[in-house]
């Protein structure tokens, strides 16, 4: 008999403390065809990413496995009163397709913002929206979605500063600055990352190496003029 894809976990409800099922993608079926340059990833199967966010079927809070898991009372009364209250009773625990994936998605964001949950959790939720527009096609949601995204970013990295650990999202800011045509500003970041002699990491050293090459080319092929430190010395 195949294996299935999909296997069920059991959570607790960081709010109502209701226990529920929640389903994940097998280790073994998590390879990915090929990843973009901002890591978004692409399967042949059932895509992991579409289950990242629990929703619970009671209250309709929603989470990932990274979020905040003690709320005080402040947060609970934002979320009852925003979303708890006019919650209607829906399971997200079984399969989800893409429209599934993208309403738990934005649950997991208004939750996010409501509570006032890390910049991290919503950088991260805003840029698989962003990615589940690009499975479409549609160009249009996906750049406003990592427009939000880069600003958010932007705040992680104002809030954290550079750490060692703070190449990969150096490396981001600067790929969706490219990505979203501001240029001039994708190169300032990448030149951090390649130039900071406090950043180790020799893997988004090499993608930051990469990209300004690409972005190089973009310019060139787009007639801009290019930044002072785009041109051979």
């Amino acid at each position: 008999m195949a294996l299935e894809p999909l296997y069920t976990i059991q959570v607790t409800c960081n709010y109502c403390e209701h226990s529920f099922q929640t389903s994940r993608v097998r280790p073994s079926f998590k390879k990915s065809i090929r990843t973009d340059t901002d890591f978004c990833a692409y399967y042949k199967d059932e895509n992991p990413d579409f289950y990242v966010v629990r929703v619970c079927p009671k209250c309709g809070f929603s989470s990932t496995e990274n979020s905040t898991e003690r709320l005080n009372e402040s947060q609970k009364k934002r979320f009852e009163q925003h979303i708890g209250s006019r919650w209607i009773t829906r399971d997200f625990g079984g399969h989800r397709n893409w429209e599934a994936a993208l309403e738990t998605y934005k649950l997991g964001l208004l939750v996010a913002q409501t509570i006032g949950e890390k910049e991290r959790i919503i950088a991260s939720l805003l840029h698989h929206i962003a990615w589940l527009y690009r499975y479409k096609g549609d160009e249009q949601q996906e750049q406003r979605f990592l427009k939000y995204c880069l600003e958010s970013y932007i705040k992680v990295y104002e809030l954290e500063g550079v750490g060692a650990n703070n190449a990969r999202l150096l490396y981001l800011i600067g790929e969706l600055n490219r990505r979203t045509g501001a240029f001039n500003e994708a190169v300032k970041w990448f030149s951090r990352v390649i130039n900071d002699k406090n950043i180790i990491d020799a893997a988004m050293i090499r993608a930051s190496r990469e990209q300004w090459g690409v972005l190089r080319e973009q310019m060139l092929a787009r007639k801009l003029e290019l930044p002072q430190e785009m041109n051979p010395a």
